[in-house]
Formats: structure tokens, C-alpha cells, sequence
């Protein structure tokens, strides 16, 4: 079986998730562009919390869009240790998102990206110790992965050291701001392990994600009620920044497009591959900071060549993670994860091993589309609606023509990995 499972499924597989890993960096680094916010007076947990707000509704809207309500519940009810899970993921989540937020206030979108990207050796080594990835890879996949993750984590602090030469590093906050993007590093690298968790057991990333958005929600909401005095403050300054909430909610939906891309990745070619791989993210990142947001306009030439080799030194690593194939003994180990979850969980075990080649035993006990769905979609588009009615660009320097060629390619990668997931698993 592993042999057959080698040769005529771990390929495409293997493509898929790289795509969708590539696709997933590209979303979420566009994703934190709205963050910038925070430099117009915006607090923090303001900003944070009405992006977690966006996720919720996208993480209600998209999934519903692709596979209905039915296909959601019936796939939830199945697998209910998951739910906590899930949620549990999506409290981790919260707390790293508002620490990126601090971290950007007080370092910049530059530097906090490569920072709080240590996340991709954390989830490798959580991938390794819990779910035996890597485990029978022998010696040229271990150089692969381990090296392309090494490539993207010192491409990216070669990009932090660049970028120290700005006076936004130098500031009197910079401790902090570090600090906080080492911690958010940590807590997203942790949040993977709930995601191979649920992908073993042989859950659809679309039902994951709907219920990792409660933990998002619930602990956002606590924290901006904690740190801003109460209800009534923060009520208070959610009107007063009405004019910003749409781009806040247009961010929050960006972060769900490529964290389920992401989720894809994380189930397809394991998290030792696609969380270092959707942490390409630090490249978009810094386009956006740079080419749109005009970061870094005052470095030295010495200053931007240490960024550009930087990059470069992640796209090399990048690559080496695109070519690293799990062979046969390897992914005979995810079968063993696969088939330790099952027994601890009294799984089917030939459904869940399934659903880790793309087909999707589901489908056929889940009903269609029905009126909910409908519902559900006509109140996210309303929900976008009200709060663009109103909305102002933000006072901060903007370049329209770099934004547009950005998110012109943010949607030609979307349109690429949304097919080659519907075509090769039907977003199993």
C-alpha cells in the first residue's frame, strides 16, 4: 500500500500543497497590510479585534460558499474531540495575532514579519515529535526540509538586520515590539499541532475552520474587554473608528483565504512543509510594507542590500521545501499517526486514511445546500456592505499602482489553487 500510495498519489499530493502553500503566504502576508492602521491611532486590540471579527465572518461565509452548512455539521458531529481543539487553535491564534499587531506599532511591518516567522521551526518540530513526520525521510529529505526551513528563518532575520538600519527599530519600543513578535513566533508554531491533529483524523479544513474562529472570537473579545477598560470603552472606540472597520474586516477575510490554503498545506505535505512554506508570507509582507506603505524609504544601500539577499535566501529555501516529496516510509509513518488517532478516538480508520489522499468519504452522508446557507451568505454580504458605506481611507501614505499589481497577483494565485483543489479533491 505504501509503495502504490508513493507512486501514484504522494506527487500530486505533494504539488497541491505546495501551491496551496505558496498561495497561503501570499494571502497572509497581504492580510496584515490593514494592521497598518495602528499608525493612524488605532489601538492595537481595537485592530485586532475587528479583524477577528472579518475572520468570523469569512470563516462562517467561505466554507458554507464551498461546501454548505450540512456537509460542516454533519463532518463536526463525527469528530466532536476536535471541536475543542479547534477552538482552542483559535484562542492561540487571537493572543499571537494581537502581539503582530504590538509588534508592527512598535518595529514595523518589515521587521516584525521575519521575527514572529520563527513559527516555521516550531511547527517542524512539533510536526517530528507528534505526528512522525520527517520519521523514515532519510537523510536528502531531512537536508531538504530542515535546511529549507533554516533558509527561510536566516533569510528572514538577514531582512530583520537589513531593516534595523530604519529609525522605526531604533525606537525606544523596539524591546517590546521584539519580544512580542518572538511570542506570537511561538504561539502560531504551537497552533499547528490541533491542525495535524484534526487532518489525521480525517477532517475537512473547511470544518476546522469554523469552529477555530468561536476560540478566535471569544478570546479577542476578552482581551480588548481586559486591556481597554470594559464594554463601554470599547464600544466607544469601535465608533469612533468606523470610518477604518472595512478595511479591518477586508484584512480579517484576506487571513481566512490563506489560512485555509494554509490548512491545505498543513494536511497535504504536513506542517514540517507547509507552515515554513506559507511563511513566504514575509516576503509579501515586506512588498507591502516597502512598495505600498513606503517602509523603509530612508535605509542605506548597505541596508537594502542585506534585505535583498535576504529574500533571496528564503525564495532558496522556499524551493528546496517545494522538492523535498515525502517518500514511501515516510508517509507509511503519517499512516501510523493516522491510525493512532483512529484508536484513540474510535475513528474509521479507511475513511481517515482516505481523506489523506483527497477523496472524501463524507460527501456521500452530508446533504446539499439549503436555505441556511443562503441566510448565511446574504448577512456576510450585508455585514460588508454597512461597513463599506461610510469608509475612508486611511491618513497614511499609500502607493495605489503597487496595491493594485499586489492584489492582482494575490487573485491569480487564488484562481490557480482553487482550481487544482477543486479539480484534484473537490476542497476534500
Amino acid at each position: 500500500m505504501a509503495s502504490e500510495n508513493g507512486s501514484t498519489q504522494a506527487r500530486p499530493l505533494h504539488v497541491l500543497g505546495v501551491v496551496c502553500g505558496v498561495a497561503a503566504g501570499a494571502w497572509l502576508g497581504g492580510a496584515e497590510a490593514p494592521t497598518k492602521l495602528v499608525m493612524a491611532g488605532l489601538s492595537p486590540f481595537l485592530i485586532s479585534l475587528m479583524m477577528v471579527a472579518g475572520v468570523f465572518v469569512a470563516r462562517w461565509t467561505v466554507p458554507t460558499l464551498l461546501k454548505g452548512t450540512s456537509y460542516i455539521l454533519t463532518d463536526l458531529l463525527e469528530k466532536p474531540h476536535l471541536i475543542l481543539w479547534a477552538i482552542l487553535a483559535g484562542a492561540l491564534w487571537a493572543v499571537a495575532n494581537t502581539l503582530t499587531v504590538l509588534a508592527i506599532r512598535d518595529v514595523g511591518l518589515s521587521v516584525a514579519f521575519p521575527l514572529w516567522n520563527t513559527n516555521s521551526l516550531v511547527g517542524l518540530f512539533w510536526g517530528w515529535l507528534f505526528f512522525r513526520e520527517l520519521r523514515g525521510g532519510g537523510s536528502l529529505t531531512w537536508g531538504k526540509v530542515l535546511g529549507g526551513a533554516l533558509a527561510i528563518v536566516l533569510g528572514a532575520t538577514l531582512v530583520a538586520l537589513g531593516s534595523s538600519f530604519h529609525s522605526t527599530f531604533g525606537s525606544r519600543r523596539a524591546d517590546a515590539g521584539i519580544l512580542a513578535a518572538l511570542g506570537a513566533g511561538l504561539l502560531w508554531g504551537t497552533m499547528y499541532v490541533p491542525y495535524r491533529k484534526a487532518y489525521l483524523s480525517g477532517m475537512n479544513p473547511l470544518s476546522f475552520v469554523t469552529v477555530f474562529t468561536i476560540g478566535e472570537l471569544g478570546t479577542m473579545t476578552a482581551l480588548a474587554i481586559i486591556f481597554r477598560g470594559g464594554w463601554h470603552p470599547l464600544i466607544h472606540e469601535v465608533a469612533r473608528a468606523k470610518p477604518a472597520l472595512f478595511w479591518l474586516f477586508l484584512g480579517g477575510f484576506f487571513w481566512v483565504i490563506g489560512d485555509i490554503f494554509q490548512q491545505y498545506a498543513a494536511k497535504y505535505i504536513g506542517i514540517g512543509r507547509g507552515i515554513p512554506l506559507s511563511n513566504t508570507n514575509q516576503l509579501w509582507g515586506l512588498a507591502w510594507g516597502v512598495l505600498v506603505f513606503g517602509e523603509l524609504r530612508t535605509l542605506s544601500s548597505s541596508g537594502r542590500w542585506m534585505i535583498i539577499a535576504g529574500s533571496l535566501v528564503m525564495i532558496v529555501g522556499a524551493i528546496a521545501l517545494s522538492s523535498a516529496v515525502a517518500p514511501d516510509a515516510e508517509r507509511t509513518a503519517w499512516r501510523e499517526a493516522v491510525a493512532r488517532e483512529c484508536h484513540r478516538y474510535e475513528l474509521n480508520f479507511k475513511e481517515a486514511d482516505a481523506a489523506q489522499q483527497g477523496m472524501d468519504a463524507m460527501a456521500e452522508r452530508a446533504g446539499g445546500w439549503s436555505v441556511w446557507d443562503v441566510l448565511i451568505l446574504i448577512a456576510a454580504v450585508a455585514i460588508f456592505a454597512a461597513l463599506a458605506y461610510g469608509a475612508a481611507l486611511p491618513a497614511i501614505f499609500i502607493r495605489a499602482h503597487w496595491m493594485m499589481g499586489l492584489l492582482a497577483a494575490m487573485l491569480a494565485l487564488l484562481l490557480i489553487c482553487g482550481s487544482l483543489l477543486w479539480k484534484w479533491t473537490r476542497f476534500s
